[in-house]
């Protein structure tokens, strides 16, 4: 394929972490790009970078907002609008302190992001993609979707949101040519731990510091390859890990 042939790749939260690797990634393969973000100098800097390579369309969106979505998806320029690959990749997490312990607005933002940004962008360039004749939806969940852990709490069950409405987009479309993948992360070192720790330096370096942890380059290869399978196979869902990541036992609290 061409890179004249390749599909137009929509990449949310493309201004630091999964994104910002996930839009590199694509526009070294020559695929034309949609990024969005609330930075706006962070994606102007972006595209002027990856300009060289392909072509980039830029907007500042706040995925929360079902308003702006639908007014970006509008007024995208004629040779952007065939979005095929969708990455929804726009998300955070914030604290993580025990459950009676956190912020209410923390855990507002958190569902506003993760879920409703997701819902909000996804319905919004459902027609689009069914109108191609092969597209694919990646979805960024979390291990923390699959498995519990002290301070996870709405972090956790907005992932496993994103997991499930995965599986249930895939059955709602298949047969159509949609594909749907979740990608499921486990522990990951990027500008999105800083975020959650409320930009703690010494607590971000003292829990990845000798982890040896996923970087954002390791999931834009994965996002890559998912994304360049045969149209005919469909990764349902992929979980990954670091190797020094794995299950404990159950916790046991005796009294």
């Amino acid at each position: 394929m061409t890179a004249s042939q390749r599909p137009v790749v929509l990449i949310t939260g493309a201004t630091a972490g999964f994104g910002l690797a996930t839009a590199k990634k694509f526009a070294q393969q020559g695929y034309p790009l949609v990024i969005t973000g609330r930075r706006e100098e962070r994606l102007k800097a972006l595209s002027e970078e990856l300009s060289p390579l392909t072509s980039v369309y830029y907007a500042v969106l706040d995925v929360r907002s079902s308003e702006a979505v639908a007014e970006f998806t509008n007024n995208l320029p004629e040779a952007f609008k065939q979005v095929a690959i969708l990455v929804n990749n726009a998300g955070l997490a914030l604290g993580a302190e025990p459950a009676d312990q956190a912020k209410l607005s923390d855990w507002h933002t958190m569902i506003d992001t993760n879920v409703t940004g997701l819902v909000n962008v996804t319905h919004s360039f459902l027609s689009t993609l069914k109108a191609q004749p092969s597209s694919t939806i990646i979805n960024l969940a979390s291990i923390a979707g699959n498995w519990a852990y002290p301070g996870s709490h709405v972090y956790g069950a907005s992932k496993a949101f994103v997991a499930q409405f995965s599986r249930n987009l895939r059955s709602d479309f298949a047969g159509t040519g949609i594909r749907v993948t979740s990608l499921e992360p486990g522990m990951a070192e990027s500008e999105f731990s800083l975020v959650r720790f409320n930009g703690d330096q010494d607590k971000y370096d003292q829990i990845y510091q000798g982890a040896n942890a996923i970087q954002p380059e390791d999931i834009a290869d994965i996002i890559l390859w998912i994304a360049e399978q045969p149209a005919h196979l469909n990764i349902n869902s992929l979980e990954v890990m670091p190797t020094s990541q794995a299950w404990d036992n159950f916790k046991i609290v005796k009294k």
